[in-house]
């Protein structure tokens, strides 16, 4: 599949941006350009994704093929990583499968295990999103009203309208494939694949608020990656590169340039 991607800057190490559920390239706009100044950064739309085609199939081998073929398609040997929550675990997969086309590898708050279905509200959110009438839907504060019901957190609820779009007829709709989403959705909750272990430079960063990374999840992650840090950023929660945005540049920063020349 042919991804659509964004390249912010082609100087430097390439560095791939790899976004979280029902999210795309444009949430990380502001860091893809921060980044830009010292990476050639790629930012991604995942299958089913912003301006990405759309498929039946999702889950994280055949994302992480889509990604080689964009990387074979750029002429990218290898690269950086940086992937929040789904992204994240693209990343692991591709990381274990293909340990030479990733370099650094910087998983933002999602740790490489199962998760119990119960574990968040993606599929309140998916309910909201599907009972979403656009006939009757004039603007998008009429779909934010709507969606209350279903998103009591407003930030939340405002990330995920950023997928509401006019439609060509003049209706509104959503840009991301909710159907493939929805029939996929335990296979986003599975662990990555591999067995070989990825020995190369590994950052987990976590929100302190939140329960995606937890202490029973350290030996699953030094199993797989036993060259892997923890590092905490204090009052933020699953989306920690929006809460704390600057504390996120710098650890990512520091990372992703240790042991440049």
């Amino acid at each position: 599949m042919q991804l659509n991607f964004r390249q912010y800057s082609e100087a430097g190490a390439p560095l791939i941006i790899l976004h979280g559920l029902f999210g795309s390239l444009g949430n990380w706009g502001a860091h893809s350009k921060y980044f830009s100044e010292q990476f050639a950064v790629i930012g991604v739309d995942l299958r089913n994704h912003g301006e990405s085609p759309h498929d039946v199939e999702l889950n994280y081998p055949v994302m992480a093929q889509d990604v080689l073929e964009l990387m074979e398609q750029l002429n990218i040997a290898s690269a950086n990583f940086i992937g929040h929550s789904m992204g994240g675990k693209v990343a692991m997969e591709l990381a274990l499968s293909a340990a030479d086309k990733v370099d650094k590898l910087l998983v933002v708050d999602i740790a490489p295990v199962d998760y119990p279905e119960a574990a968040d509200g993606h599929l309140r959110v998916i309910d909201g999103m599907k009972a979403l009438d656009f006939d009757t839907i004039g603007n998008r504060k009429d779909a934010e009203s709507f969606l209350e019901d279903f998103i009591i957190d407003e930030p939340t609820r405002k990330f995920v309208l950023t997928n509401l779009e006019r439609k060509s007829e003049g209706k509104y709709g959503w840009r991301l494939n909710l159907g493939a989403i929805e029939k996929n959705y335990n296979r986003l909750r599975e662990k990555p694949g591999g067995t070989k272990p990825f020995s190369k430079p590994t950052l987990f960063v976590k929100g302190s608020q939140s329960n995606y990374i937890q202490e029973q999840h350290k030996q699953e992650i030094l199993q797989l990656f036993p060259n892997a840090q923890v590092k905490i950023i204090m009052q933020a929660g699953h989306w920690l590169h929006a809460d704390k945005p600057q504390a996120f540049q710098k650890i990512a920063l520091d990372f992703l340039q240790a042991g440049e020349s």
